[in-house]
């Protein structure tokens, strides 16, 4: 059975917690390993973080904030324990955000130094980001620190990790263990401060959920700069002694499934954008081998269930819920008990509150408390902001089940204002999305003279017609004014690094195209 949690759990830092994990598995266990295929074991993880901590403590300041621009990989969380075991905080950039929310990034959480790697600013294009982070910070590559570890640098990082608890910096369960920015699916991102209780709470929630086998291979291609791929992708396994293989991009959607097959994963963890594209991409057995697959940031698909279970048989879809300011996870399905339509049941030692929202009929606003709840929002100064009495508003309108199990109906301001009536904008989404299931469709409001607002659907469906929405709504007995009456056909939904899908491009796709369809 899986553990009873024990908030007393999070009591400690990332930094002595892998320390536990490889007393608890023992130092030969193997537990990580990238595309480079050189497996890692606890003894060579905590030697690499030693060894590459020290160089980047040489260059900085206990306490520092040092910007993290890697994709998900071995040399990535070496490098965020790294950090942590001298006592710097990471700040980990998305690379996929544009150079004005970098720019912003960097300069809320007070970043001199971003470490990064040559390789992959090369192989990712990305060098318009390093010539603007160069206008504020020293940009360090991590091929360069190695470079520079001679043998007496391997004998110390020997020694530390020999009497590792004497060796590295004396931090507390409170202190920020890293700085996330929000996915600014709306807007501008925000600086999340998360310290190591928040974490270590969210990691022991999860394992109190869903009981974990330590035989078990994660497989995590979605990015470290993203709270569900940091936690849930990369920090969890280590903890809990499960071997994870780290891919350095969710695109890859003929790579991923051999690889998938190739390293036994038996978790996957996605979005389902990109579970439905490597479904699509797989041959039949590449995916078959999975125990089940988690998938956040965004709605699964009811043809996303289907399509796995036809193609690879008995392999659960779990949908889960978070927030990045939840470190990430608050609600996820179990491979026993996952009931479609819902993001699953509520953590163990989380509070909620639900609050009726003006002109909206169902559900409610919800607000969560709890250990991993962050620690606050970094302002405009830098300075911290506490979650008021502790609780985090998700911003969306849910409803909870007696046993806890919740389902999403919107984000309040995914609600739209037409003839003076609240209309979800998310339902008008399901509507296009039962009527062209194979298709991604969006569905925004515009303000309109006459109805106060009203809805566009964005979708990639050429066929797509206005008519035939209408129709449907008839069919399926759906509020006329949940249809939207004007579409706009792209090639494709835009969607930030996370997955989700990235409502600021398409409101300016929208604002650029005519009204005719």
């Amino acid at each position: 059975m899986a553990r009873a949690f024990n908030v007393a759990d999070s009591q400690s830092t990332l930094f002595d917690a892998l320390l536990d994990a490889a007393h608890r598995f023992g130092g030969k266990r193997t537990i990580l390993e990238d595309q480079e295929r050189r497996p890692l074991n606890y003894t060579d993880f905590i030697r690499a973080s030693f060894a590459l901590g020290r160089k980047i403590a040489d260059m900085t300041t206990p306490g520092e904030t040092v910007g993290l621009l890697m994709p998900s990989s071995s040399a990535g969380v070496i490098t965020v324990f790294g950090l942590h075991a001298f006592g710097r905080i990471p700040a980990m950039l998305n690379f996929s955000a544009g150079l004005r929310n970098l720019r912003a990034a960097v300069k809320l959480a007070g970043v001199k130094r971003v470490l990064t790697s040559r390789r992959f600013i090369e192989q990712g294009k990305l060098h318009d980001l390093i010539d603007a982070l160069e206008e504020r910070c020293e940009i360090t590559y991590l091929e360069d620190l190695r470079a520079s570890i001679g043998a007496a640098d391997r004998l110390r990082a020997l020694a530390d990790s020999l009497l590792p608890r004497q060796a590295r910096a004396k931090l507390r369960p409170s202190d920020p263990a890293v700085i996330l920015f929000t996915s600014g699916s709306f807007g501008a991102p925000r600086g999340v401060v998360l310290s190591h209780a928040n974490i270590l709470a969210n990691v022991a929630q999860v394992a109190a959920h869903i009981e974990l086998d330590t035989n078990w291979v994660w497989f995590n291609p979605l990015p470290i700069f993203h709270c569900f791929g940091l936690t849930a992708g990369a920090i969890l396994p280590i903890l809990r002694g499960l071997r994870s293989f780290q891919y350095p991009s969710p695109l890859h959607t003929k790579i991923i499934p051999k690889l998938v097959q190739d390293s036994r994963a038996s978790v996957l963890l996605a979005t389902d954008t990109f579970i439905n594209q490597y479904a699509r991409a797989a041959d039949a057995d590449e995916l078959s081998g999975l125990t089940f697959i988690v998938c956040g940031a965004e709605k699964v698909r009811d043809e996303t269930h289907n399509l796995i279970a036809e193609r690879f048989g008995p392999v659960p879809v779990l949908e889960g819920y978070g927030a990045t300011e939840a470190s990430p996870v608050i609600a996820v399905n179990k491979p026993n008990d996952n009931r479609r339509g819902t993001v699953g049941g509520l953590l163990p030692g989380m509070e909620t509150r639900i609050e009726a929202v003006p002109g909206i009929a169902r559900g409610g606003r919800l607000y969560v408390r709890g250990p991993n709840v962050m620690t606050g929002y970094l302002d405009a100064s830098g300075a911290l902001e506490p979650p008021v009495d502790g609780w985090h508003d998700t911003g969306d309108v849910v409803e909870m089940t007696g046993d806890g199990w919740i389902t999403i109906l919107g984000r309040v301001k995914r609600f739209a204002k037409i003839g003076g009536e609240m209309v979800s904008l998310t339902a008008a989404e399901d509507l296009a999305l039962s009527l062209w299931p194979e298709g991604r469709h969006a569905v925004i409001a515009a303000p309109d003279g006459r109805k106060g607002e009203r809805l566009i659907l964005v979708t990639d469906r050429r066929d797509a017609e206005v008519s035939r929405l209408v129709a449907h709504a008839h069919a399926v007995g759906a509020s006329d004014l949940a249809v939207p009456r004007r579409i706009i056909k792209a090639t494709e939904i835009p969607v930030l690094g996370s997955g989700k899908t990235d409502y600021v491009a398409i409101q300016r796709m929208a604002d650029a195209e005519s009204p005719a369809v």
